[in-house]
């Protein structure tokens, strides 16, 4: 497999914000968004999909939604770039994810067609100083913009951060091996022959 790597910068007037991936790392992340909670499941997100992430998002506006949309999008973009033509992957993968009470599961398929269903469970309207609001449309915005199609469920579970961080986690197992070189896989894993 060629370099599978890719970086994108993203300026609007309401943002800035720089996305570097290399799906072939060690799970190095360097990520500064100004919002604690974003750059921990961003953090897990290549921790845990094996991706070396640099991410540096800079609000223009100070609107805290702008932020977090815009860094979803360029995530889920440069990921998407990254692929490539998605020749020789694993492309299909599954994953569950236990956080102490919480579970959740990821089913992707990498094809290029953008489709997610998201059920989170989540109960407060704050959690760890973002709103409910937010973490949903930040989940919702890397998945439209992954050009995947996506299952990301939250099973059960009593704490909203531990099924949040076990969401982003299961979505990162299930990206690492769907992301995965399978040796056995000669071109793109399609019978179109293109994705």
């Amino acid at each position: 497999m060629k370099s599978r790597k890719a970086r994108i910068k993203r300026t609007t007037k309401e943002t800035d914000i720089t996305v570097s991936v290399n799906l072939d790392g060690t799970g190095k992340t360097s990520v500064s968004t100004g919002i604690s909670f974003l750059d921990h499941l961003i953090s897990a997100l290549g921790k845990h999909s094996m991706i070396d992430l640099q991410v540096k998002a800079k609000s223009n506006d100070k609107i805290e939604h702008h932020l977090i949309e815009d860094t979803a999008i360029a995530i889920g973009s440069v990921i998407d770039k990254a692929l490539g033509n998605r020749a020789g992957i694993t492309r299909f993968s599954y994953a569950s994810v236990p956080m102490d009470e919480s579970l959740a599961e990821a089913s992707i398929d990498l094809v290029k067609r953008p489709y997610y269903n998201l059920v989170l469970q989540t109960k407060r309207s704050k959690i760890e100083g973002m709103s409910k609001e937010d973490i949903e449309h930040f989940f919702k915005s890397l998945l439209q913009n992954l050009n995947s199609c996506v299952h990301l469920t939250v099973k059960y579970g009593d704490n909203d951060h531990h099924k949040i961080e076990a969401a982003m986690k299961s979505l990162a197992v299930a990206l690492r091996i769907a992301a995965s070189n399978d040796k056995k896989q000669k071109g793109i894993p399609s019978t179109k022959g293109a994705m």
